[in-house]
């Protein structure tokens, strides 16, 4: 991140040393992304419940669930930037960072077909199928650990940490759910969403 300076702010004089940027102004920074980020998970959840009723789309189920995957990752670092300054900063960045390692793992393996392995890798479809089912498990838990401090940070409605800790049971057991459980999962992310993106948004005005 480049330096920034601020100056003239007290009425310096000409050859003054300028005054680096306070730390009050980085904050503002990272909860007014927050506030807006916030609404990508609503529209995540919203096309990952899509995926799981098992409808055709245009584009295909793949890019469907690469967009999902890639609004609820902005999603998280925004309410972890909104936990930052709570007490619960701590299980926040925890679950970001677990959650984050979660999508990176989901990542290769969304395109492949069911029941097939990845061309010239030793890795079996038996393997692979194990492999989604542990970055599944990987993503869920870092949603729980968002959930659990969303509900002990007092910053937000805990009623949303509850839905977010019940969501993240069944993106924890994957498309491989016995349905409809995954559409449950996404319904509770659905909720969750709308009111941490409410709340976000009264708690930090605009600019």
């Amino acid at each position: 991140m480049a330096p920034a300076w601020v100056g003239g702010a007290r009425g310096h004089a000409a050859g003054e040393h300028l005054l680096p940027v306070r730390e009050a102004v980085w904050i503002w920074s990272v909860r007014r992304y927050a506030r807006v980020s916030l609404w990508a998970l609503p529209i995540g959840a919203g096309l990952y419940g899509w995926t799981t009723l098992g409808v055709a789309t245009p584009p295909g189920p793949v890019l469907v669930e690469l967009a999902a995957g890639w609004l609820c990752a902005i999603a998280m670092i925004g309410l972890a930037g909104l936990l930052a300054g709570s007490r619960t900063r701590r299980s926040a960045v925890a679950g970001l960072l677990i959650g984050m390692a979660g999508f990176m793992m989901l990542l290769p393996l969304a395109a492949l077909p069911d029941g097939a392995g990845p061309a010239g890798t030793p890795l079996s479809a038996d393997q692979v199928h194990t492999a989604s089912l542990v970055a599944a498990a990987v993503t869920g838990t870092g949603w729980l650990l968002l959930g659990w401090a969303v509900f002990r940070s007092k910053l937000v409605n805990p009623a949303d940490g509850i839905l977010l800790m019940l969501a993240a049971v069944s993106i924890g057991a994957g498309s491989y759910a016995v349905r409809p459980l995954p559409t449950v999962g996404a319904i509770l992310l659905l909720a969750a969403g709308m009111g941490l993106a409410w709340t976000g948004s009264r708690l930090i005005p605009p600019a």
